[in-house]
């Protein structure tokens, strides 16, 4: 009998897994519809196999995205020298959601994943946070030294303003095309931060 190879076993098992994991990351970047088995089929390997290395959609995504994703600063440079809280919002508002456009079914799926299993929310990758606390970092002095309660009210705000649930309202329910969905939540994140402002 031959022997066994358990490092040729583990080598594999983690080709299986790095193959799915790549698989993920490339139809996230498609933006269409992602399921296990449309993975699994990009993968190829089977339906089975994706959920033995990955319980659900959503650790697979989850583990999928990480490093997918720019740093709030990175993807405000052009802001960067702007110290305008409502022009960094506008620049903040503006990238989430051509992100999310461009990655449309992976946001779907993990939203859906992540509502029906509230304790799997930690799973997403809460983008809109950093990028909010970064655009806002200008108020740290100002606002968030004389009235702290109200930075963070206006953080509250704009976490509901500035997602991907706030997107697909405007696409879904309200009919617009994303230019005109980007434009209108543009419109609403940059009034709230405007009304915050003092003086």
């Amino acid at each position: 009998m031959a022997p066994q190879n358990p490092g040729g076993r583990a080598n594999q098992k983690l080709r299986t897994r790095t193959a799915i994991l790549q698989a993920a990351a490339e139809l996230m970047r498609t933006g269409r519809e992602m399921t296990m088995p449309a993975v699994a089929r990009a993968a190829l390997v089977s339906e089975a196999t994706a959920y033995r290395y990955f319980p659900d959609l959503a650790s697979l995504l989850q583990e999928a995205m990480a490093g997918q994703w720019p740093t709030p600063a990175q993807a405000l440079r052009s802001v960067a020298g702007s110290r305008d809280p409502v022009e960094r919002i506008a620049a903040a508002t503006e990238h989430l959601f051509r992100t999310v456009l461009s990655h449309q079914g992976a946001t779907r799926a993990m939203i859906a994943a992540t509502i029906t299993r509230p304790a799997a929310t930690s799973a997403r990758p809460a983008m809109r946070v950093g990028l909010i606390d970064y655009a806002l970092a200008p108020l740290d002095d100002t606002l968030g030294a004389t009235d702290p309660a109200a930075l963070a009210q206006l953080k509250r705000d704009l976490t509901v303003v500035i997602s991907a649930e706030a997107l697909f309202t405007l696409t879904d329910l309200c009919g617009l095309d994303p230019d005109a969905a980007v434009a209108s939540a543009v419109h609403t994140a940059t009034a709230l931060t405007r009304a915050a402002l003092p003086g």
